[in-house]
Formats: C-alpha cells, sequence, structure tokens
C-alpha cells in the first residue's frame, strides 16, 4: 500500500490539473497525545473534499469546516490545534496540541513542478527540504540530507524534510534482528529482512517484515539503498555480517550499525579497512558498538538500544544531546 502522505501529494497533483486550488497542510509539531507525528499531510479542496490525515479526526472535522466557510485566508500560514491557539480552535479531546501549517496552492506550473518533486522523494528518490514561506508566495525545494532536520522554522519560513518512509534493513535473523523488527514496524518503518539459511528465513513471522532468503550483501549489492535507510548487522557472524557492511558502505544508507563489544567491534573494524579495503572515511559511518550505550544485555535491551540511536541519527539529533 502505497504510504499515505504520497496519496496526499498525488491527489493535490490531480486535482491542481483539474483547475481547482487546494489546501495543503502539514502537522509541523505535536504536544501531548497526538496520534500522527510531525509531517503527516492532508489537502483539501474548498468544498470539503480531503485526502489525508493529521489526527484521529478531530482536527480534520473542524479544519474542514472552516475551509468550507472560508474562515481561513488564501495564503500559507500556521494554525495551533488544542491549548493556546492562537485563534479560536477546537480543544483536542485527547488533551493534545497540534501546529499545523496550511499552504494555499493555487494551479500553475510552479506547484506543479513542487509537488513533482515531493512525489519523486516521498517515491524513494533523493531527499527534499520544502521551504514555505509565510503569508504570500509558492514554496522552494533544496536537496536535503538526513543531517537536516525534519521540520525548522525561522523567521518568516518553515522548512520540511521531505524523503520516503524510513527503511530498515537487517542483515541476518537472530533474537535481536527480531525484536529489531517489532520496533520497526510500530515506529511505520519499511522493514526487510535477508538471510541465505533456508531454515532460518522460514522462522520469520513478523508482520510487516518482508523476509527474503539471499545474502545480505548481495541484496544490497544488487538494489542499494536509497538515502532513508539503517542498515543493521546483528548476527555476530563474520561471513554474514563483513560482506554487508562492505557493500553498506558504498550506498547512501544514513545509519550503518553491527552489533559486537568494543574489542569485537574494533578487530572487525580494523579486519574491514585492511582485508575489505575500507577507507577511513568508510569506516567512520559504521556504527560499532551499535546502538546507545544503555547497559543493554537481553536481545530485547539491545534492540531498544539500537533502534533508539537510528532514530536519534534518522532526527538529526547529535549523540552527546541524548
Amino acid at each position: 500500500m502505497k504510504q499515505l502522505d504520497l496519496q496526499v501529494v498525488q491527489q493535490a497533483r490531480s486535482w491542481l490539473e483539474q483547475g481547482h486550488a487546494v489546501w495543503l497542510c502539514t502537522v509541523l509539531s505535536t504536544f501531548g497525545s497526538a496520534p500522527r507525528s510531525p509531517g503527516a499531510m492532508l489537502v483539501a479542496l474548498p468544498s470539503g473534499a480531503s485526502c489525508g490525515s493529521l489526527s484521529g479526526g478531530c482536527v480534520e472535522e473542524d479544519f474542514l469546516e472552516r475551509v468550507q466557510s472560508a474562515s481561513f485566508a488564501p495564503c500559507n500560514q500556521i494554525v495551533r490545534y488544542g491549548e493556546g491557539g492562537l485563534t479560536p480552535t477546537r480543544a483536542l479531546p485527547c488533551g493534545g496540541v497540534l501546529d499545523v501549517l496550511i499552504e494555499y496552492l493555487a494551479p500553475g506550473e510552479a506547484v506543479l513542478q513542487m509537488l513533482r518533486q515531493v512525489e519523486q522523494a516521498l517515491g524513494g528518490g533523493e531527499l527534499l527540504v520544502r521551504e514555505v514561506p509565510l503569508g504570500q508566495g509558492c514554496c522552494r525545494c533544496r536537496p536535503g540530507s538526513m543531517s537536516d532536520v525534519k521540520i525548522q522554522r525561522s523567521a518568516g519560513q518553515v522548512s520540511i524534510r521531505v524523503g520516503a518512509v524510513l527503511r530498515v534493513f537487517l542483515a541476518g535473523w537472530s533474537p535481536v534482528a527480531e525484536f529489531c523488527a517489532g520496533f520497526a514496524v510500530a515506529l511505520g518503518y519499511e522493514v526487510i529482512v535477508c538471510d541465505p539459511r533456508a531454515e532460518v528465513i522460514a522462522d520469520v513471522a513478523v508482520p510487516g517484515v518482508q523476509a527474503l532468503e539471499m545474502l545480505p550483501a548481495r541484496f544490497i549489492a544488487e538494489q542499494g539503498a536509497h538515502c532513508a535507510t539503517a542498515i543493521l548487522a546483528l548476527t555476530h557472524d563474520p561471513r554474514l555480517d563483513d560482506p554487508t557492511l562492505i557493500e553498506a558502505v558504498r550506498t547512501e544508507a544514513f545509519y550503518i550499525g553491527a552489533m559486537g563489544s568494543q574489542r569485537t567491534s574494533g578487530k572487525r573494524l580494523e579486519r574491514l579497512a585492511r582485508l575489505g579495503g575500507l577507507k577511513p572515511d568508510d569506516v567512520a559511518r559504521i556504527h560499532a558498538p551499535i546502538g546507545l550505550q544503555l547497559g543493554s544485555k537481553s536481545p530485547a535491551e539491545i534492540a531498544l538500544a539500537t533502534m533508539a540511536d537510528v532514530l536519534r541519527v534518522a532526527n538529526s539529533i547529535e549523540r552527546s544531546a541524548v
């Protein structure tokens, strides 16, 4: 199934191509309980027809009522839903607070080109940053990276990082990998696991996980990895882990990690440099030991520390700030 935000952008483009103006909404920040995370999108026609979601329904209902009654000025603006809203908005039953960017998009080639770029990014192309001026004016897109903050506000502008759904690639199946898969699915990530052992891959039973009987290194060499991919080597088996890491550093993956103690990790990185020909910059991309240092011992704890570190890097948070 297509990710919802990709459907939103495609619907917006379709309506604009038919000559309709649209309202494009993006969740900027949430406080307290909120069903959808920053970056979630919705598009609506002045008639109230819509595609996408901002919350569990209460925000959408209020927003669409306001659109139909022409309560919003036709410009880019930020509206707060919940306590402390700058405009009289409906309190959320869950007690949360949402800040929503509302863009008014009129038909035109510049707007359509922007949406085509966003559609390509959401489909797995290069990351983009949308820079949206508040008030009048159309947003512009520039190349982005995982080091860009997902959403940033500055004087008179909002910047939003746009890209494919985050992907977790698990090189080999293990107890730690199983917990990582479960956490990643819960976070809404796409999850792929590769393991050449038929008897092992047959035991993969986590809903939402794509399991493939093949060498992880072969999959990466053939399919590559886009810049929203985290590659995790979690087997402790150098026959699987080492070739995976050698192929991983040739991709745009934003996170590459391998499980092991400080001593094991040091030996692995030295071996990869000596036998695999990895340069210092390549070796520096590998998180080894993998994950945040939380004193983890059990597979579940190690997986939690691993996925927490993936999330940290995905959100452009420096390790010193954790």
